[in-house]
C-alpha cells in the first residue's frame, strides 16, 4: 500500500544542486542512490524520472515563451516551499491533459499556482524540467548506476534492461519496486525498438586491424539509420531517434516482408541512389523522412533502397549475444549473398593492404568510408565501444550549436557564424566550446539556419536588438563538421580548438546527447 507521505520537492531540488556541484562520478552516484532509496510508491517513478531529467508525462505543451511570461509575472518566491513530489506530479498530469478552448488560461493558472508554492531553487529546477533542460551532470546514465547500486545488480544488466525496455525510467522503476530479478522481463521482442549500436572513430584500416587482428570491413553508407521489425506479415520501421517511420518507407516494409522469416529485427540504413548506383547526398535521402503526405508519389520520384548490416532476431533465435560472425551468417541467409538489401561491399581480412584498397575504392565511388567490425563482437545497443570502428577520409565530428552571430557583408540579415560545442559528461552535463565557423554554408543552408536559430534563441527579444551581435541558443541542434585537425588553444576553456572547421550538414536525425564528446575531440590532438 502506498504511504500517505510524499517526499518534498525541495529535497529533489537540493539534490540536483548538490549533484551538479560534485566533481566525481562515484560521489554523484552516491547522492542519487541515497535519494532514490528513500522513495516509496508513486514517488519512485516520479523521482527516477526527475533524476533522468524528464517528466513521467513527457512533453506537456509548455514552451519557453509561456515559461518566461509566467515566471516574469510570478510573485516573489517564498522562503519555504510546500510542494511534494506527488502534488507536483498531479499538477503536471493535469497540465498534460489540457486541450481545446480555455486550455491556455488553465495552463497559466496551474503554472502560476506551482510557482507561488516554490522557492527560488525549486522554481529553477521545475522550469528546467518542464522544458527538458535540467543540467546536473548526472541524468539517465548515472541514475541507472545508482539504481544498480541500490538493487545489487551489475550496472550493465540494468543498462541492458533499460535498452530493451526502451526507457531508462521504466527499468529503474521496476528494479526499485520489484527487485533486480524483475529486470529479466525485458527481452528483445518485435515492435519494441532498441537503441542502435554505435561506432567509434578510427584513423585508418591499419589501426582497425591493430585493434581487431581480423575484421569485417563494410561500406559505411551515408543514409538514414533504420530498425525494421517483423511479426508475421506486419512490418514496422523506426528511425535512429526511435521515431516510427513505417508509413514513410514502403520500400523498406516490402523488402522485410519478402524475407524468409516470420519474425525478425534488422538494423540498417535507407538511402537514395542515383541512376548510376552511387549514393545521393544525405539530405536527399532525408527528404523522404520528413514526408507524411504524398508518400507514394515521393517514393516513385525518390525511391529509397534499404541496406541491412545486422540482424538481432530471426524467428525464435535471439542474436544480441551472438558474435558478429553468426549474426552475419543469419543476415546472408535472410537476404541472399548478393541480395540488394545487404550492404554491397565487404571484405573479411587481416591484410592491411587489402583493406586500404577497399577503402580507396569506396571513397572514390562517393561513399562515406568503411566500418571495421570485430568478428567476435556482440551487439551492444546504445554503447559506443571498439567492436565497430568508423573510418572516414576526413575527420568529422557531430557538435552542438551553442550560439550564433549575425552575418555581415553579403550575409547581412542572416544568422551566420556558429559556436560549436562538444558534449562534456564531466561538466555538469553541459557542452565545452571548441570553435566557431562560417565556412561550408550554402545560401539555402544560411536561410534555413536563420529560421532555425531564431526558434532556438534563449532570449527571443534579442533578435529584435541589432546591438545583440551574438545570440545564445538552446543546445539542441546537432551539426556535422569536417575539420583538418585539433590544436591546443587557450581561447576556450576546453583547452582545444578545431582547425579549419567547416559545416557538412545539419543532423536532424541526432539529438544533443548523441553529439561527440570533448574526449573524442581531444583524441584528435597531434601525438
Amino acid at each position: 500500500m502506498e504511504s500517505d507521505a510524499s517526499v518534498p520537492f525541495a529535497r529533489f531540488a537540493a539534490l540536483s544542486g548538490r549533484v551538479a556541484g560534485e566533481r566525481g562520478r562515484n560521489a554523484k552516484i552516491a547522492r542519487l542512490a541515497d535519494f532514490l532509496g528513500s522513495l516509496r510508491g508513486r514517488d519512485v517513478l516520479v523521482g527516477a524520472s526527475y533524476c533522468a531529467g524528464e517528466l513521467p508525462q513527457g512533453k506537456v505543451g509548455v514552451g519557453y515563451a509561456t515559461i518566461r511570461a509566467i515566471a516574469s509575472d510570478a510573485p516573489p518566491p517564498p522562503a519555504l516551499g510546500t510542494l511534494s513530489l506527488r502534488e507536483l506530479d498531479q499538477e503536471i498530469e493535469a497540465l498534460a491533459a489540457l486541450e481545446g478552448a480555455g486550455s491556455a488560461k488553465r495552463r497559466k493558472e496551474i503554472l502560476t499556482g506551482l510557482l507561488a508554492r516554490a522557492t527560488a531553487q525549486e522554481r529553477d529546477v521545475l522550469l528546467a524540467l518542464l522544458v527538458s533542460e535540467l543540467r546536473q551532470g548526472a541524468l539517465a546514465s548515472l541514475m541507472l548506476e545508482a539504481v544498480a547500486q541500490l538493487v545489487g545488480a551489475p550496472p550493465a544488466r540494468v543498462r541492458r534492461a533499460a535498452m530493451l525496455a526502451g526507457s531508462e525510467v521504466l527499468a529503474a522503476h521496476v528494479a526499485l519496486t520489484e527487485g533486480a530479478l524483475a529486470l529479466e522481463r525485458f527481452v528483445l521482442t518485435p515492435f519494441t525498438p532498441v537503441l542502435p549500436m554505435l561506432a567509434s572513430p578510427c584513423a585508418d584500416p591499419g589501426e582497425a586491424l591493430e585493434i581487431h587482428g581480423e575484421a569485417l570491413f563494410e561500406l559505411k553508407l551515408d543514409g538514414a539509420r533504420i530498425q525494421a521489425h517483423r511479426e508475421g506479415e506486419v512490418v514496422r520501421v523506426w528511425s535512429r531517434a526511435m521515431n516510427e517511420v513505417t508509413e514513410r518507407v514502403p520500400e523498406v516494409v516490402a523488402a522485410v516482408r519478402a524475407m524468409p522469416a516470420t519474425r525478425a529485427i534488422l538494423d540498417g540504413e535507407a538511402i537514395a541512389l542515383r541512376d548510376d548506383g552511387s549514393p545521393a547526398p544525405f539530405q536527399v535521402s532525408m527528404q523522404r523522412f520528413g514526408r507524411t503526405r504524398g508518400v507514394e508519389d515521393k517514393a516513385r520520384s525518390l525511391p529509397l533502397t534499404p541496406f541491412f548490416f545486422d540482424v538481432l532476431l530471426v524467428d525464435d533465435t535471439v542474436l544480441l549475444d551472438a558474435p558478429l560472425s553468426l549474426r552475419r551468417a543469419e543476415l546472408v541467409r535472410l537476404v541472399g549473398e548478393g541480395g540488394l538489401a545487404r550492404v554491397p561491399r565487404s571484405v573479411r581480412t587481416r591484410d592491411a593492404d587489402e583493406a586500404e584498397r577497399l577503402y580507396a575504392e569506396v571513397v572514390a565511388a562517393g561513399h562515406e568510408g568503411l566500418v571495421a567490425k570485430s568478428l567476435e563482437g556482440l551487439y551492444e545497443a546504445g554503447h559506443r565501444g571498439s567492436a565497430w570502428l568508423k573510418i572516414k577520409p576526413a575527420h568529422t565530428l557531430d557538435l552542438v550549436v551553442l550560439a550564433v552571430e549575425r552575418g555581415s557583408g553579403r550575409r547581412t540579415g542572416t544568422l551566420s557564424n556558429i559556436h560549436l560545442g562538444a558534449r562534456d559528461p564531466s561538466a555538469n552535463g553541459g557542452f565545452a566550446m571548441v570553435g566557431k565557423t562560417f565556412k561550408g554554408m550554402t545560401d539555402a543552408m544560411l536561410a534555413w539556419q536563420t529560421r532555425r536559430f531564431a526558434e532556438l534563441a534563449r532570449d527571443p527579444a534579442m533578435l529584435a536588438d541589432p546591438s545583440a551581435w551574438s545570440l545564445a541558443l538552446r543546445p539542441e541542434q546537432v551539426v556535422e563538421v569536417a575539420l583538418n585537425g585539433v590544436q591546443v588553444s587557450s581561447e576556450y576553456a576546453s583547452g582545444v580548438a578545431l582547425r579549419f572547421a567547416r559545416v557538412r550538414r545539419y543532423r536532424d536525425d541526432k539529438r544533443a546527447e548523441d553529439a561527440s564528446t570533448i574526449d573524442e575531440v581531444r583524441a584528435l590532438l597531434p601525438r
